[in-house]
């Protein structure tokens, strides 16, 4: 098997695509075109600086109202152009005490 067939399918837009990415804490946020993405990462063009953002974690916005949006981490910069990866979700903890005792439900 090649490496052609693993790797992730990327979609590019030729004029780009309008977005924004976004501070975690919602500090700061820069208009973004969205050159390629794929399921794990994405090519933007930034608007404006990126000197003193902290792009360790950040929001990419891919909608006006930002119900759609991608956690990310800064990859690669060259000029105004930055490659990001997506961050997975992390796994939420049981809480304890969540867990149903059966039988206690059916009085054994």
């Amino acid at each position: 098997m090649s490496d052609d067939a693993k790797a992730p399918e990327r979609v590019t837009f030729s004029r780009g695509y309008g977005v924004c990415i976004m501070g975690i804490d919602g500090t700061w946020r820069r208009d973004c075109l969205l050159n390629a993405i794929s399921d794990n990462d994405a090519v933007l063009t930034v608007e404006g600086s990126i000197q003193g953002l902290n792009l360790k974690e950040f929001f990419l916005l891919l909608s006006s109202t930002g119900l759609a949006y991608r956690r990310c981490e800064l990859v690669r910069v060259n000029g105004t152009e930055i490659d990001v990866q997506f961050l997975k979700g992390k796994h939420k903890k049981k809480r304890p005490g969540g867990a149903i005792n059966h039988e206690a439900l059916i009085g054994g």
